[in-house]
């Protein structure tokens, strides 16, 4: 079953400010917590509920059944402005952008997401393409350092790309278990103790391979593109990486002039594509954390088109 416990949900909906005729795009729609509550306040309105994972799309689609004005769109959320294509749609009134791995792939052992469970080295969240098996087994010990030296901002990146590629010598790293193994002797003891040691190279493998990323910096700007003036986007964030590049795109939109401070007039004549409706980013209530430690590292945005 594919369970979805929908982070910062009031805050989501407050901050989509959702009109009853509006369009609406959940572009990561997971098991369609967030999905259900936007199409619950609607009427002559749409929603269109996007994702990459087979699973999420059957789970939202059978979530969704009841509300004649959802649909569920098997694709990534980069592509949005292809989706609306195809639907024939040129503009909506908000779009909302949950990041990163869903509990679903999480809690699925054979999804392969999670170093506490055995499983094969999969972490696909399309199902498609090459797996984290292949990419431990194939990438050189300098790439291997910088994805999780950049990806996972892992101190120990050197050492463990190093153990990874004496292990691979000796036979494949297929499994989940067999990989954490590597990298816990590979680590310190001292930070063996700091948490699992494994956590930070896992989400650097898993974001890498499903180029996370640059799909949330394709994202953004194609979400943005197909606002209309009026619209809000709203995007949670877990980590850092995907903080910072949401808080830089915002900001870049909400600002205007770009000439020197000492022009004593603007000449650029560039102006604010946006405004922030939170100046700091949202966090998850203390009963929230409470009822769902998940929750722990979300950070809530929300800008609006002018």
């Amino acid at each position: 079953m594919f369970s979805h416990r929908p982070v910062l949900l009031n805050e989501v909906i407050a901050g989509l400010a959702i009109k009853p005729e509006g369009i609406y795009i959940d572009g990561t729609a997971g098991g369609a917590g967030h999905s259900i509550e936007i199409a619950k306040r609607l009427t002559t309105g749409r929603l269109i509920a996007i994702d990459q994972d087979p699973d999420a799309v059957k789970a939202a689609g059978e979530r969704l059944s009841p509300f004649p004005n959802a649909q569920v769109v098997h694709s990534r959320y980069s592509k949005l402005p292809q989706v609306l294509d195809d639907l024939g749609i040129a503009l909506v009134d908000g779009v909302l952008l949950d990041i990163g791995v869903s509990s679903h792939q999480l809690d699925t052992a054979e999804r392969g997401f999670s170093f506490h469970s055995e499983s094969i080295l999969d972490m696909r969240m399309s199902q498609n393409g090459p797996t984290a098996a292949d990419l431990v087994n194939t990438k050189p010990h300098g790439e291997l350092t910088r994805i999780l030296r950049d990806y996972g901002e892992e101190p120990f990146a050197f050492k463990i790309a190093a153990a990874i590629c004496k292990a691979r010598e000796e036979a494949p790293i297929t499994s989940t278990l067999q990989l954490a193994e590597i990298i816990k002797w590979a680590v310190p003891a001292k930070a063996r103790r700091d948490g699992h040691p494994a956590r930070k190279s896992f989400q650097a493998i898993r974001i890498s391979l499903n180029m996370e990323l640059e799909e949330l910096e394709n994202g953004l700007v194609g979400a943005f593109e197909r606002l209309k003036a009026g619209g809000r986007l709203a995007v949670i964030t877990f980590h850092s990486l995907e903080s910072r590049i949401c808080k830089r795109q915002m900001a870049e939109w909400c600002k205007g002039c770009d000439c020197p401070p000492e022009f004593p007039v603007c000449v650029c004549n560039k102006k604010p594509q946006a405004k922030l409706i939170t100046r700091k980013p949202i966090e998850p209530s203390p009963m929230e954390l409470e009822e769902n430690p998940r929750s722990r590292s979300s950070l809530l945005r929300v800008c609006e088109k002018i």
